[in-house]
């Protein structure tokens, strides 16, 4: 397979435009976030679910909605409270006096996308019933499944500085979550921009993508190459984060409680294929993974108490990890420049 064909119009230029003018039409909305934006549609293209933590005020909320409206999902938003139980979540049975038969009323998950807002503050219960949901992409009622809609992405939301009525999410859970971005404050000049849009009205949002458009793209990332070196590179990172010491990193013995799970590597590379195609590119190289490393990891590290103590981050220790760990060679950009390439 030579460049030309690696990278032509059937396979990645179409999803690439396409995927480029769907990210444009968010930005008429969404002023900066860019890599935030970008690391969505990874997201959607790869099929994980993305924990958003940020200050309120960020445009979080408008960001998720934005999205579905753009590629034309069905938008559901479920506030969490501390009073929330799993039926107004998956839905319940209903006794119809009418008619003497329980009927099934689905709950708001069965969309496209879902917006859990401040998700740290519902029970167990609910978090119970949504980890299936995340993880099945079904739910259970009385005993009869139902399948949600496909593509099924899970966007929740974190307040990071309030801990009145929250509830800590489980470890379980938080794996679940292919990335955890850190939605930051906008620079000035941003910021002013976004308070000069707020004295025009709304700006019309524009489909760009059908759902079987994106089902179809998001297929198309199983054609990007990922070398032996990439895989071994993406499992050589989350092993660091368990086993400091073996990489040269003494100093961090101690600080992690417990490093990243399986997940972490299986999940950085599945969308560093995604960012890979965005990219237009077929084939995955280091700079992929290294870029999304500390989206897909920073979640999945339990930090002990030495670290949280002496306040160092899980993103810190993510930094530490990308510089010790070597990069390896790209060897099938080689391939494709000798016209080796398979």
């Amino acid at each position: 397979m030579d460049e030309t064909t690696e990278l032509g119009h059937d396979v990645h230029e179409d999803p690439r435009r396409a995927l480029s003018e769907a990210l444009h039409e968010i930005k008429r909305v969404i002023v900066g976030q860019d890599a935030m934006l970008e690391r969505l549609l990874v997201s959607l293209l790869a099929g994980g679910h993305v924990l958003l933590e940020g200050v309120p005020g960020l445009a979080k909320t408008l960001t998720v909605r934005t999205l579905a409206d753009v590629v034309g999902g069905q938008f559901r938003r479920v506030q969490f409270t501390p009073d929330l139980v799993p039926a107004d979540l998956v839905g319940t049975r209903i006794w119809r006096p009418d008619t003497g038969r329980f009927d099934t009323e689905l709950g708001p998950v069965f969309g496209n996308v879902l917006l859990a807002d401040e998700i740290n503050r519902a029970p167990a219960k609910v978090q119970s019933a949504l980890l299936e949901v995340m993880q099945e992409h079904q739910v259970t009622i009385g005993g009869q499944t139902f399948p949600v809609p496909r593509p099924f992405l899970v966007l929740a939301t974190q307040n990071p500085i309030e801990s009145e009525g929250t509830y800590p999410l489980p470890e379980a859970q938080v794996d679940r979550f292919l990335m955890k971005l850190i939605v930051d404050y906008p620079t000035p000049g941003e910021e002013a921009a976004v308070v000069g849009r707020s004295l025009g009205g709304p700006a019309e949002i524009r489909q760009r993508l059908e759902l079987h458009d994106l089902e179809r793209y998001a297929a198309l990332c199983g054609q990007v190459m990922v070398d032996r070196d990439i895989i071994a590179y993406a499992v050589a990172l989350a092993d660091a984060t368990r086993h400091p010491v073996a990489h040269g990193m003494g100093d961090l013995a101690g600080m992690v409680e417990f490093g990243a799970s399986p997940r972490g590597p299986i999940g950085l590379v599945h969308a560093a294929r995604a960012l890979a195609m965005l990219r237009g590119r077929g084939y995955v190289n280091a700079g992929d993974v290294r870029d999304l490393a500390p989206d897909v990891l920073r979640h999945r590290l339990v930090l002990s108490y030495d670290a949280l103590s002496e306040g160092v981050t899980a993103d810190q220790i993510l930094d530490r990890v990308l510089e010790a760990v070597p990069v390896p060679e790209d060897r099938y950009q080689h391939r494709v420049a000798r016209g080796t390439a398979a």
